[in-house]
């Protein structure tokens, strides 16, 4: 009966456990800033992770929760954690053009260049103008190649990401750059049918 009790036990503090953990990363997607801080107080690790290893920094990043990241580090998260795909806070912040939050987070020391994909590659993917401007501001290697073979003007080709790709050209990023297939960000944009974006970088000085 002993045996029994402990095992009943066991598996009631597991399933408060998850239960709690759960709860957790539902307050962290919403933004719930006084739930958070609640499990912070009670003697959350601030770096504790979701599933997909995405730490708390990361997913109040991509969520867009200025208020939760800043409660975040004022509890030490660290900013240069990356996930188990590469990504950091800043990655995310980047992605989804939370430029107050991208700001804070280099504010913090999150590194703005780094090899592999890189907050600027997010932010041409996503079409982030200002982010992209602001992270080249900030020291970010304008025609470094993503893992794929790609600048981040041939991903904002890729992607039609018009005022992206203007930031860029306008910060001198190279258009002469060739993927893996020899492609260009003029070809990019030609075979993908953007064509204002292909006569934007026609007129930075590129030809087929």
């Amino acid at each position: 009966m002993r045996l029994l009790a402990a095992l009943l036990l066991s598996l009631a503090c597991a399933a408060a456990q998850g239960q709690a953990y759960d709860e957790l990363l539902k307050a962290i997607r919403e933004g719930d800033v006084k739930t958070v801080t609640a499990y912070l107080d009670r003697g959350l690790d601030p770096d504790t992770a979701d599933p997909q290893g995405n730490t708390l920094l990361m997913l109040a990043a991509r969520a867009g929760s200025e208020e939760l990241v800043r409660t975040l580090l004022a509890r030490k998260a660290n900013v240069l954690k990356r996930s188990p795909h590469g990504d950091s806070a800043l990655m995310m912040a980047a992605l989804a053009g939370k430029l107050s939050i991208v700001k804070l987070l280099v504010e913090r020391g999150a590194q703005v260049r780094h090899d592999g994909w890189a907050p600027l590659h997010y932010a041409a993917f996503g079409g982030e103008a200002d982010v992209v401007r602001y992270l080249i501001e900030k020291g970010a290697d304008k025609d470094a190649p993503a893992p794929n073979g790609y600048s981040a003007l041939m991903l904002a080709a890729r992607e039609g990401r018009l005022e992206a790709a203007r930031a860029l050209l306008e910060e001198d990023a190279s258009f002469r750059i060739r993927g893996p297939a020899g492609e260009t960000a003029l070809s990019i944009a030609g075979q993908r049918g953007h064509g204002e974006l292909a006569e934007l970088i026609r007129r930075a000085g590129a030809v087929e």
